[in-house]
């Protein structure tokens, strides 16, 4: 559920793959699938070797790196819905006439001046990756940041959290463990943050929950489990059908 440390730490190589060598394996970036080396794997009456099979389980499980990337949050890529559009529609081969009358917007001169700001925005990311990358090796004082969860709902000031914060704040507020009960619903919402992503954990990915079944493992947490469901699917942990017959970890 959430963007791993992998992910973040991965070359810009690695991202456009999806996933990233190491000694015995192969690791998907996106959901954190480990694919050994060294066996074959049977798919769709084939057979395929780890890196290969890999790929496989992107397509499969991701459709593809493009749309995963597509899909993250605004505050993650930095794009608003209107370039996000005019990517997706690119990608998929149409040709400026085509992307100008499927969007309704300007003529293909607009098309074409979209084109170039997007280009000017890749630049800008190069020269301020490379500024970025420099600072890392002198700024030795820079607080490690958890990533924020790949579903959040709106990235914002709540979502500044250290390493250091995340430790201390589960600490005071499962002073039991992250398995054990919540002493109390944190006031502050870096706090409820925090805690909701570690009870989030306790849910399994790939399952669908009846609400019962959510009560019940939100009750041995807190005894208003009412209100945790409501933050986890506030938050965008949880997901859940329109008649509450369904719940399930967003992905």
């Amino acid at each position: 559920m959430d963007i791993s440390d992998d992910f973040w730490s991965a070359s810009l190589e690695e991202l456009k793959k999806g996933y990233r060598q190491e000694a015995d394996s192969y690791v998907c970036l996106l959901c954190g699938e480990r694919i050994e080396k060294g066996i074959i794997y049977p798919y769709a009456g084939l057979y395929y070797e780890a890196e290969k099979y890999m790929r496989i389980h992107i397509e499969h499980s991701h459709q593809s790196i493009f749309d995963y990337l597509m899909g993250l949050d605004k505050k993650l890529t930095g794009l608003t819905d209107h370039q996000n559009q005019l990517l997706r529609l690119f990608y998929q081969g149409k040709k400026d006439k085509e992307v100008q009358k499927e969007m309704g917007i300007g003529s293909t001169s607009t098309i074409r001046h979209h084109r170039f700001a997007l280009k000017e925005k890749e630049r800008q990311a190069k020269v301020f990756l490379a500024i970025m990358e420099l600072l890392k090796e002198k700024d030795q004082h820079a607080p490690a940041f958890v990533p924020p969860h790949r579903t959040a709902k709106m990235v914002d000031a709540r979502y500044a959290v250290t390493e250091e914060e995340q430790k201390e704040i589960t600490q005071k507020f499962l002073p039991n463990g992250i398995s054990g009960r919540l002493r109390n619903f944190p006031p502050k919402e870096k706090q409820r943050l925090i805690i909701l992503r570690e009870i989030a954990g306790r849910f399994e990915r790939d399952r669908f929950y009846t609400e019962n079944e959510i009560n019940g493992i939100l009750k041995d947490i807190y005894d208003d489990y009412i209100l945790i469901r409501r933050y986890l699917i506030e938050y965008g942990f949880l997901e859940r059908k329109s008649d509450g017959s369904q719940y399930w970890l967003k992905k």
